[in-house]
């Protein structure tokens, strides 16, 4: 377990490098020419979501429902298929790649189906009565783990195994999860330093207040959050007839027609909405850089394009920018002298709107930018947020999940 743990955390770090490069090529590739993502994105999606269909099958969208789905006891040899290392190995370099092409994903969703195999794996190597018995915890336990090391948030690993991966109290008090969450975040912090994942953003004391105008953000953050859960879980479950035919029939061109989309927000936006959206939501924290008003609807947009077109696509690190650029127009409009607080309170809004996890929201949100001083602020956003995103969806990742059960027979 302790050797599964230290892999959940070099892996990580690895995902990591392997997204900072691509994003890195697709950089250099844009100083070349801007027009390169209306070639790339179209046929690199095409590529990507052929590959993943053919051979890697369980490696598409976020990871966290095939990682929650799997948890379940009912899961079966499907939940078995998303955990065989073969998967993740393609949602790695698929995923690399996407980021290559343009598209509007994060790293950290994947990296949770990856922590979660990498500790399933040690179930060969356990006494054979224990496997059945273990196996919930450690998938649970890799999932939590790599959460931790991804965004460098032991706590919110902790927390994110309780709220979201289990409902099971055995499985939520479980010392391997913990001492596996643990184990990862050290080895991933030996292997990169000590780092805040946002940095440190500098906020007034007046931030650590609840005032009008935070319950505002939150209430209009978690609105926009749970739109975008609304409107993932109505595409992925059926499109209109065309496009629904199409993506049935020929799903390589309908994630090509997916990429068009993403190179002309890309286009739009001054290509703000290519890759993970981390450089935009930091320059917005650190350097108080403010974007375009379109920048929080077109990474939106560009990250729905990305999950539908079938391809490895993580959720959370876009959704955490599309938040930190809507708080940022929010404090414009309410005539606020720094708009960095808002971008943080956004940020947590807009997350726990899409996920529905008010707990890891703003722990995530607090341990990336270490505004511990503003816990309050951020509790209060997150809570609220999430209780508007329940008057208008779902919770995301447990429906997406649902989609993979087999309806039972009826005689």
């Amino acid at each position: 377990m302790w050797s599964a743990a230290a892999a959940v955390g070099g892996a990580a770090v690895g995902f990591a490098k392997v997204a900072d490069f691509a994003q890195l090529g697709l950089r250099r590739l844009l100083g070349i020419s801007s027009a390169v993502p209306w070639l790339l994105a179209p046929l690199g999606f095409c590529a990507i979501a052929w590959l993943t269909r053919r051979y890697f099958k369980g490696a598409e969208g976020s990871g966290i429902p095939q990682t929650i789905f799997a948890i379940r006891s009912e899961s079966g040899e499907l939940g078995e298929l998303f955990l065989k290392p073969a998967v993740v190995i393609g949602r790695v370099a698929l995923a690399g790649a996407a980021l290559l092409c343009g598209g509007s994903i994060g790293r950290e969703g994947p990296t949770v189906h990856v922590g979660a195999v990498i500790v399933h794996s040690v179930s060969r190597w356990m006494p054979k009565g224990r496997i059945a018995a273990q196996r919930h915890a450690m998938v649970l336990a890799g999932g939590a783990a790599g959460v931790a090391a991804a965004f460098n948030t032991p706590l919110a690993g902790i927390v994110f195994a309780i709220e979201e991966l289990s409902r099971s109290f055995e499985e939520r008090a479980s010392g391997t999860t913990l001492t596996t969450v643990i184990l990862a975040g050290v080895v991933a912090i030996a292997l990169v330093g000590d780092y805040t994942y946002f940095g440190q953003p500098q906020v007034a004391s007046l931030a650590t207040r609840i005032t009008p105008e935070v319950l505002l953000v939150a209430a209009l953050c978690g609105l926009g959050g749970g739109i975008f859960s609304r409107l993932t879980l109505a595409s992925a479950n059926r499109l209109p007839w065309l496009l629904q035919r199409l993506r049935s029939e020929r799903p390589a061109l309908f994630a090509a027609l997916c990429g068009l989309g993403v190179a002309a927000l890309g286009a739009a936006s001054g290509a703000l909405t290519y890759g993970t959206g981390y450089d935009e939501a930091r320059s917005i924290l650190e350097n108080h850089a403010h974007l375009s008003w379109v920048y929080a609807p077109a990474r939106a947009a560009a990250t729905l394009l990305s999950y539908l077109s079938g391809i490895p696509a993580g959720l959370l690190a876009p959704s955490l920018s599309v938040g930190a650029g809507f708080g940022q127009f929010l404090a414009d409009h309410l005539g606020q002298s720094s708009a960095v607080p808002f971008a943080i309170l956004g940020m947590c809004g807009y997350l726990a709107g899409v996920t529905q996890a008010p707990l890891t929201s703003f722990v995530i949100v607090m341990e990336m930018t270490a505004q511990h001083a503003m816990v309050l602020p951020l509790m209060v956003t997150a809570a609220i947020a999430t209780a508007v995103s329940r008057l208008v969806s779902r919770p995301l990742y447990q429906s997406l999940a649902d989609r993979y059960a087999v309806p039972p027979r009826t005689s």
